[in-house]
């Protein structure tokens, strides 16, 4: 345990210097919208580019590993939802509550740190969870919140997500990757050189924007964000376990990947969501601050366990 915390030391430190430099002023807000736009359309966006085009997908898709992360994700997503409809809110705030449940930093902070922590063969298993969130559950809020917005799901909103999608710089990467892969086209010498540079820099990038950006994030609804933290630090990671092991019977190493990965903190993209839609975005940035925060210890308990 000691030893895999301090091994995630570093990267939760590379938050906290992000973290520090935002809130003595010296990184503003501006600066943290750039650096993030560099990260996720740049340079982890090559580093994704990269290794999909060295790998089959079928050496990666594992239809069991598939289910049992969106089976045990779909339970947490219902539970919260279930939370919400007794507190008596609507939809579309139920929808950000659930999103909060469920959606991981697995882009900007699980890739680099469940990498090094579980060995670079993780990456397989780790893109399939990404794919998971961004294909489902990011079309699914948007669905909710519209449809309720709205009144109805008519077919604009469908058009929406389709275009969201293939805006979406990580699918396109990856879906890029393995088209490349498919086509067995190697990959010149000065190209993965480029790409391997590039990529180098979604790491000490994504971790600082990710501490920069909890700077201004505001702790309001403590009780709330509280309990959407919770449910994402350990209601998710047990439901994942649950059908990981038991139902779906994965390997050891497959299971407590996905496991590791549902442990991860609130994703920054459901802030973004909810202050796109207006809806809930103190609730969804109290939980981003909340659930980093205690990670911290989170992340490595789970890891450690997932190891023996």
């Amino acid at each position: 345990m000691l030893d895999i915390f301090l091994q995630t030391l570093p990267f939760f430190a590379i938050i906290a210097v992000g973290f520090g430099a935002a809130k003595i002023g010296m990184f503003p807000p501006a600066a943290t919208v750039y650096l993030t736009k560099f990260v996720f359309y740049f340079a982890l966006s090559s580093m994704l580019f990269s290794f999909s085009a060295g790998q089959k997908i079928s050496t990666i898709l594992n239809w069991d590993v598939v289910m049992a992360y969106l089976c045990g994700t779909i339970v947490v997503y219902v539970l919260a939802t279930v939370v919400a409809m007794i507190r008596r809110i609507g939809i579309a705030e139920g929808a950000i509550e659930a999103q909060c449940a469920v959606i991981g930093n697995v882009g900007f902070l699980g890739i680099p740190l469940l990498a090094l922590l579980l060995g670079p063969q993780a990456l397989g298993p780790i893109l399939l969870v990404l794919s998971v969130d961004l294909l489902v559950f990011s079309s699914l809020i948007v669905i909710l919140i519209t449809g309720s917005q709205q009144g109805r799901v008519g077919f604009a909103i469908f058009a929406t997500i389709f275009k969201g999608l293939v805006r979406n710089p990580m699918i396109v990467a990856i879906a890029l990757g393995f088209v490349w892969s498919g086509l067995s086209l190697p990959l010149p010498t000065p190209f993965q050189s480029f790409l391997d540079l590039l990529g180098g820099a979604a790491t000490p990038g994504a971790l600082f924007a990710i501490g920069a950006s909890l700077a201004p994030k505001s702790s309001e609804r403590f009780a709330v964000a509280g309990w959407l933290s919770f449910a994402k630090l350990f209601v998710h990671p047990l439901a994942v376990a649950v059908a990981a092991f038991w139902v779906f019977d994965l390997s050891a190493y497959n299971a407590g990947v996905i496991v590791a990965a549902s442990a991860l903190p609130v994703a920054g993209n459901v802030f973004m969501l909810a202050q796109h839609y207006g809806v809930a975005p103190q609730r969804a940035s109290a939980s981003i601050l909340i659930s980093t925060v205690f990670s911290i210890l989170t992340v490595s308990l789970v890891v450690a366990w997932v190891s023996i």
